[in-house]
């Protein structure tokens, strides 16, 4: 948020946005809850990505779950702004069929002084990311809040995903994606899923990293239109699709922008270790 602005935007952390992006766009980001074998963790506040990670890969799996922000952790944020002077706040959150995010932050609203227009993404992970990004644009070229809160809600349609899943129990575990017709094996190719919003079909297969990075890298281009785009990066065994995307990203000048977000905990409980891939959506 720019120091001299009245308009705050605020989102969750489910929409894995990255912290050194969120402290450029003035964004306020609302922790998830993650339960650890009983532990309550915030997410990016006790626990980041990393830590999570050494928890879920190479020994037996602990319980996890998540959980929305109350409505009173999300109205602590908007308070937060309004000690800095904001006086209306555009709040845009996971999509309201995988969370009840949307609606704690409805809650939380009627709670402050702040007017907040909230913004039902209908998307997830960084999907929510790209329609924070365009809304925080639109605030810095002196948009109104109205008008924040409506380029967001434009965004949210052309927000693309392209992703592998290698880990088919977390998924089927957590039951947001369709896992239908997909199988794992040293015998079988690796599956490619992709789609916008939280509609998501098989748009290919590969056995290798080059060819699982050809085809996601070839999504995200296959418009043929300046795009920007966001490369995951999940436990430390997905590095090689994660730089083999960016490699192919960055030798096209299709792409306006490019940045490497983290999978965390919010995520990974229902992806899994090896996930891999990213979003893209038009650069106007």
């Amino acid at each position: 948020m720019n120091e001299h602005s009245t308009i705050g935007i605020v989102t969750d952390s489910a929409s894995q946005i990255p912290d050194a992006l969120a402290r450029v766009l003035g964004v306020s980001v609302v922790p998830i809850v993650v339960t650890i074998d009983g532990t309550e963790y915030l997410e990016g506040v006790d626990l980041g990505a990393d830590d999570f990670w050494r928890q879920i890969v190479g020994g037996e799996l602990p319980e996890i779950a998540t959980s929305q922000p109350s409505p009173g952790a999300i109205a602590d944020v908007y308070r937060s702004l309004e000690e800095r002077g904001v006086t209306e706040i555009v709040s845009i959150h996971v999509g309201a069929d995988v969370s009840g995010t949307v609606n704690s932050a409805v809650l939380a609203a009627e709670t402050v002084d702040a007017a907040v227009v909230v913004v039902d993404s209908g998307t997830a992970s960084f999907g929510v990311s790209a329609c924070v990004w365009e809304a925080a644009a639109a605030l810095a070229a002196g948009a109104s809040a109205e008008a924040v809160a409506a380029r967001a809600t434009a965004v949210a349609p052309t927000v693309a995903t392209t992703f592998i899943l290698q880990a088919l129990e977390f998924a089927r575990a957590g039951g947001r994606i369709d896992t239908t017709g997909l199988t794992t094996g040293s015998d079988e190719p690796v599956m490619v899923l992709g789609g916008v919003g939280t509609q998501l079909d098989v748009t290919g297969e590969g056995r290798t990293v080059d060819e699982l990075c050809d085809h996601m890298a070839g999504s995200m281009l296959a418009a043929g239109t300046p795009i920007r785009a966001a490369v995951s990066l999940a436990d430390d065994a997905t590095l090689p699709f994660t730089l083999g995307i960016e490699e192919r990203l960055a030798a096209s000048d299709l792409v306006v922008d490019m940045v490497r977000y983290r999978v965390g905990p919010s995520i990974a409980v229902h992806t899994g270790p090896g996930t891999a891939g990213g979003f893209w959506w038009p650069a106007n």
